[in-house]
């Protein structure tokens, strides 16, 4: 137990000893009384130029339980806290056959880790290839190479989140979030993720975590097979029974769906087999690519360039007749990426490594489409992201992604006449985005880009590069569960995860790995 200080205020230049000090100071308690302090998260506040400074908050642990909760119950800056735990309840009943884990994303991996520890075995089961033949094959794509239609951006040894900024941050307050951070640490992260605002690990330190986290289900006797698609189940009495993979069969006492939200031949199984699944909203746009230093321009104006500064990344919104434009997925010093994972369909998305000191900035902006833009069919907007890729696809001849400036976009005539290098290795065509977008989608791209450039300079500057389409942003589907957390109508079938429709980026998806994981070893025993 522990108790949080908040909102205390830090100059750009000030050490962590000096922070953790004032915080001691505002308890007026004796520091005999202090076990533990430590930085628990650190924020900038930029919105006033002549006055940017961080916003920390302070972990200080006591000697004294009472003392902490007397404490915060005087003080609205304090918050009391637990530490989080990771408490699984094991069921004494017996199962035939063994837990099987479709997907070795973070969902997938944190829902096997978890099992594997607590005596389980799970068998994993990943399309895509372990993360070494894997990223051969992404850079093979990026540098004009064949598209491996089973090993991408998309599928493979750590899902998605393998080839993006490896963000850590996250909407969902639970208690998980902090077990989670710190396993990724105990697996090679860099520490400070525990300590800021908006932690992210980079895709480098991503590759070298999830080959770790696996190495460890191995060791506790669970399996991870690569290159093993699952192809159908086989149901009897409401229960799955078995699993059947593009390598034979196995028998699952309990069955994960750990899918990716690309998963689309599967999400089509599915729901032939009588797995009630449903439409759900998502959004499609495009990545805005700008000088990183441009961004930090319109954030810190006078101030940019100061290395006491963060690298500069934001956030976007705008709602209008009840229609939203937000970026999403901000990566510093990055790079747009080819994230195809079908032929004839184009897709980009944003990646950076953990020092972000690329030369560019860039981030996805993007309008949400619902049921109402794309037809109530279960896999209708499957279907819609489809057609804008294809789109994207006969317009730029190729996996070219289609591009544009902002100047070109908003004159309606597509070029690339910019001072910016595109990032996107495969290359850019000018393209005119109406033949590739609905007009709903043209014309909110168009709105946000107006309203966002009356916050941030960068978006209206004309030289600002869009590549297109980004239409992977979330599940088009949910496969719904209910309380046990298992599919309608099926015992022992977990759906879980981003491609269930459960989650929305790498943390929540490996805490929802982990309460499913929590509800298996409640219901069935380990071998």
């Amino acid at each position: 137990m522990a108790i949080i200080v908040n909102q205390i205020k830090a100059k750009l230049t000030q050490s962590h000893e000096s922070i953790i000090e004032n915080a001691i100071r505002s308890l007026r308690i004796n520091k005999s009384l202090i076990r533990d302090a430590q930085i628990h998260k650190i924020s900038l506040d930029a919105r006033k130029r002549q006055d940017i400074h961080y916003v920390c908050s302070v972990f200080i642990k006591l000697s004294d339980i009472q003392l902490e909760k007397t404490l915060c119950e005087k003080n609205k800056d304090l918050t009391y806290v637990q530490p989080a735990v990771f408490k699984p309840v094991i069921s004494g009943e017996k199962a035939d056959g063994r837990v099987v884990v479709t997907g070795f994303g973070p969902a997938g991996m944190f829902c096997a880790l978890a099992l594997a520890e607590q005596g389980y075995r799970p068998v994993v089961l990943e399309r895509g290839e372990e993360v070494g033949k894997r990223t051969a094959s992404v850079k093979s794509f990026w540098n004009g190479g064949e598209l491996n239609c089973e090993s991408n951006v998309q599928f493979g040894e750590g899902g998605a989140g393998t080839f993006s900024d490896g963000k850590l941050t996250t909407r969902i307050n639970d208690p998980l979030c902090g077990y989670v951070l710190e396993r990724f640490v105990e697996f090679g992260a860099p520490k400070e993720i525990a300590s800021k605002a908006k932690p992210h690990i980079g895709t480098d330190n991503l590759r070298n975590i999830v080959r770790a986290i696996r190495e460890q289900i191995i060791s506790l006797g669970g399996e991870v097979r690569f290159e093993t698609k699952l192809e159908s189940l086989s149901f009897s009495g409401g229960k799955v029974h078995s699993v059947k993979t593009s390598k034979g069969e196995e028998k699952a006492a309990a069955v994960v769906l750990a899918l990716g939200h690309s998963a689309r031949d599967t999400f089509e199984m599915l729901a032939q087999s009588g797995v009630f699944l449903e439409p759900k909203a998502f959004s499609v746009g495009a990545r805005i690519e700008h000088l990183q230093s441009e961004v930090e321009k319109s954030l810190y104006g006078e101030h940019a360039g100061d290395p006491h500064l963060p690298k500069g990344e934001y956030q976007l919104s705008y709602r209008e007749n009840g229609c939203g434009v937000y970026t999403f997925c901000m990566c510093p010093g990055g790079s747009v990426v080819a994230a195809a994972s079908e032929q004839g369909g184009t897709v980009t998305n944003g990646m950076s490594e953990f020092a972000r000191d690329g030369k560019n900035a860039n981030a996805a902006l993007v309008v949400g489409v619902n049921p109402d833009d794309f037809g109530s069919g279960v896999l209708a907007g499957v279907e819609f992201a489809r057609r804008i890729e294809q789109n994207a696809f006969r317009e730029a001849g190729s996996f070219k992604a289609a591009g544009t400036t902002v100047r070109g976009f908003l004159s309606g005539r597509p070029s690339l006449d910019t001072k910016i290098i595109p990032t996107y290795s495969r290359g850019l065509i000018p393209c005119d985005f109406t033949r590739i977008f609905p007009k709903k989608v043209t014309d909110m791209m168009t709105l946000g880009l107006n309203k966002f450039s009356s916050k941030m300079k960068c978006f209206g500057n004309g030289d600002a590069v869009l590549s297109a389409p980004e239409t992977r942003t979330s599940s088009p589907v949910r496969i719904t569960r209910g309380s046990d957390l298992t599919a309608l109508g099926f015992s022992n079938l977990y759906p879980c995860g981003e491609g269930a429709g459960y989650a929305g980026g790498i943390m929540s998806a490996a805490v929802d790995g982990l309460k499913v994981a929590l509800q298996i070893m409640s219901t069935i025993s380990p071998e």
